[in-house]
């Protein structure tokens, strides 16, 4: 058997996605096993799924990151590395007409964070990182640093819409308040926009007329815990390989990244 890959993951909650990934690690449906665990949440509820897992895990807290920045930002600096010309030429989280004070606040705040984060992944290798429920949009301060000298992203998320409809926070309710008769999940790399990365994978069911939201989300959870380890272990597998191909909207005249399956 190929070696088996280390796996890092961030979330920010619960940690049901982590606990599928922990499970298909040790029942071996995914050939990897866990480096470490993250959050930006002290108290996410899913940090105890590592400590009984034995897996190491930290905390960065973002709230009290933001909140003190506001409250006197020339105490919080960047990090010495941080260059915000750089960063803004590459974002799209933002549109160009944005202000730029707030645009230059929440991304000196977040790569405060960002930079903690790293520091603490440093004593662990991890040749990828899955966001497992975490819910910061990650800037390119911290992509370009994870994917250095790597011709594969590294930073895989799963998100609650068959995307590129519905991204943002509440997939599953965009989705169900729309009336979309079919709603689903999306494994894809992280870009720097906001779920807006190559799609790997997508699994889809049906929404009956007598859902609600809940019965929906469950129906969701459910097929996120298939389709997340199913996608990490192509990439275990080394699968997974970036194309370019035609933006659908506009033919020939731009292209778009996409991910191929190889076969096995």
């Amino acid at each position: 058997m190929a070696k088996k890959i280390k796996i890092g993951a961030l979330i920010s909650g619960g940690g049901t996605n982590l606990q599928a990934i922990i499970d298909a690690c040790e029942s071996q449906k995914i050939n990897g096993e866990m480096a470490f665990v993250g959050t930006d949440n002290p108290t996410a509820k899913g940090l105890a799924r590592s400590q009984r897992h034995g897996i190491p895990h930290f905390a960065v807290d973002y709230g009290a990151i933001i909140k003190c920045y506001r409250a006197n930002n020339a105490d919080s600096p960047p990090p010495p590395d941080f260059n915000f010309d750089e960063i803004l030429a590459k974002q799209s989280l933002f549109p160009k007409d944005a202000p730029v004070d707030h645009v230059r606040q929440f991304f000196i705040t977040r790569a405060i964070a960002e930079a903690d984060l790293l520091s603490e992944m440093t004593p662990y290798r991890f040749d990828l990182l899955v966001l497992a429920g975490f819910m910061r949009n990650l800037t390119p301060y911290f992509i370009d640093r994870v994917n250095a000298a790597e011709n594969l992203p590294r930073i895989m998320n799963i998100h609650p819409a068959l995307l590129p409809a519905f991204p943002g926070t509440d997939g599953y309710g965009d989705t169900f308040r729309y009336g979309c008769k079919v709603g689903g999940c999306t494994v894809h790399f992280i870009d720097y926009g906001e779920d807006s990365g190559p799609i790997i994978g997508q699994q889809a069911f049906p929404i009956a007329p007598d859902d609600t939201l809940e019965t929906m989300r469950k129906k969701g959870l459910q097929k996120e815990w298939e389709l997340y380890p199913a996608c990490i272990q192509l990439y275990a597998e080394g699968r997974l390989q970036l194309a370019t191909a035609p933006h659908p909207k506009e033919g020939e005249k731009r292209l778009r990244t996409i991910v191929k399956v190889l076969p096995a």
